[in-house]
């Protein structure tokens, strides 16, 4: 065990001396952090170790901490298990060479109210060993002021490969890899930056943004890659999705490419103020874009989804959900089947909106049921559908005409190639009109057809 006095004196010589020499061996480019920090090695940690390093792994942290040290971790692999973060944690190590394996026990790390966790170029490994109840992530943490990982791998995690619950900061080029559950989770955030990760091969998951009750959040989630995310859980829509938005407002997802995903690429349910910004979302086993329930306001722009059962939904004005611009998205190659017996209208639908939303200058094309279905039942209300391109699908736009439905504007669109119709009323799942492109809407006060050009 060392005192402090040993400590201390090691430190002084170490940061002066050893790691600026050890930095410069490990390669220019190399992140900073590395400069001027304390080599594990003063402290009885070293890579490769035959023993299990846990005991003198955590009595190290906990120095580091008392001295706002950065700790640096050679090459090499370190078995450990129980690791609990201190108030101040800085590791760096050489991406891709720095490897902390789980060894078994209850977790691998674990902090709670932590001022400050930053960890740089590791590996984190969880072997898909269990881990105890009482965490939920291979990297576990909670409450922290302070967060900045960056350049990590998390891989084979048993359950969970990260967990931010209650934190702020960021987390940068980052690969979380191979988690039983989902890679990232990020719950009750305080001010988060999700951006330029890369996501693979999770059970039921790729990047969370929740809240345990509705309420402004704020994080961003962007340039990320995501790809092949399972729902092995199964169900209808909560597992398999590449980006999760749940009761959380005023998100950002942009720029993201997500692809491979058993349900959505981008789902978000009661989360108010979110904009959907420039993803691009290739073979989603659901619909791609979600926007439902209990949300108001929503931006979803530019985006491209090419392969889905469903490209676009902002729906549940039966449950609040109201409020939307959809502008500027490609939607294509949708097909009719899906992961589950779909409810009617049943999938191949290029764009669903409901209330209170303008869809604008969008393109959709090889959608087999509808390019946009306007409404569902009586929950039609205040929308303008205008400038858009629609070819190749089976009906154009399908628009609710049951009573009760709202004022609705359909014009300036280019319709081609729709054999069932270019615009037709419906009554639930039933068309009950002719060709309203064609014959008019004179019938139906609250819906207004004009210039649309049809062939």
């Amino acid at each position: 065990m060392w005192n402090r006095r040993q400590f201390l004196g090691v430190s002084a010589g170490v940061a002066t001396a050893s790691l600026p020499a050890a930095a410069k061996a490990a390669g220019e480019g190399e992140p900073a952090l590395r400069v001027g920090a304390t080599d594990s090695v003063q402290f009885g940690v070293f890579a490769n170790a035959p023993v299990d390093q846990s005991r003198a792994f955590q009595d190290m942290l906990e120095q580091a901490s008392e001295n706002d040290l950065v700790v640096f971790l050679a090459a090499g692999s370190y078995v450990l298990n129980d690791i609990r973060l201190p108030a101040r944690t800085r590791l760096a190590g050489v991406p891709g060479a720095t490897k902390l394996i789980f060894g078994g026990g209850r977790f691998l790390l674990f902090g709670r109210g932590c001022e400050h966790v930053e960890l740089g170029g590791i590996t984190f490994d969880g072997v898909r060993r269990n881990m105890d109840d009482t965490v939920r992530g291979l990297v576990d943490l909670r409450a922290a002021r302070r967060v900045a990982i960056d350049d990590c791998t998390i891989a084979n995690s048993g359950k969970y490969g990260l967990v931010l619950d209650g934190c702020s900061g960021r987390v940068e080029r980052t690969t979380v890899t191979a988690a039983t559950e989902a890679a990232i989770y990020a719950v009750n955030s305080t001010g988060l930056r999700i951006a330029d990760n890369t996501v693979a091969d999770c059970d039921n998951g790729g990047i969370l943004v929740h809240r345990t009750e509705i309420g402004p959040d704020g994080t961003i989630v962007s340039g990320n890659s995501v790809e092949r995310i399972a729902a092995l859980y199964g169900g209808t829509g909560p597992f398999g999705n590449g980006i999760n938005v749940y009761r959380a407002g005023n998100v950002v997802v942009s720029n993201n490419v997500v692809a491979d995903c058993a349900f959505s690429a981008i789902r978000a349910n009661a989360a108010s103020n979110l904009q959907i910004l420039g993803n691009n979302c290739s073979r989603s086993g659901e619909t791609a874009v979600y926007a439902e329930f209990s949300f108001e306001g929503a931006v979803i722009s530019n985006n491209i989804v090419d392969g889905a059962a469903n490209g676009i939904s902002i729906v549940n004005f039966n449950e609040g959900g109201r409020l939307a611009v959809c502008s500027g998205n490609i939607v294509r190659n949708l097909r009719t089947s899906g992961p589950y017996q779909a409810d009617p209208p049943g999938f191949g639908v290029g764009i669903t909106v409901e209330a209170e939303t303008s869809v604008t200058g969008n393109v959709v094309e090889n959608a087999p049921r509808y390019g946009m279905h306007l409404g569902w039942g009586p929950f039609l209300r205040n929308v303008v559908v205008t400038g858009n391109v629609i070819r190749k699908t089976g009906e154009g736009i399908a628009v609710s005409v049951v009573e009760g439905t709202g004022t609705v504007v359909i014009s300036d669109n280019v319709i081609n190639e729709t054999p069932s119709g270019a615009i037709v009323g419906h009554r639930w799942t039933e068309a009950v009109t002719g060709d309203l492109a064609r014959e008019g809407a004179a019938g139906f006060p609250g819906l207004l057809i004009e210039r649309n050009h049809v062939s």
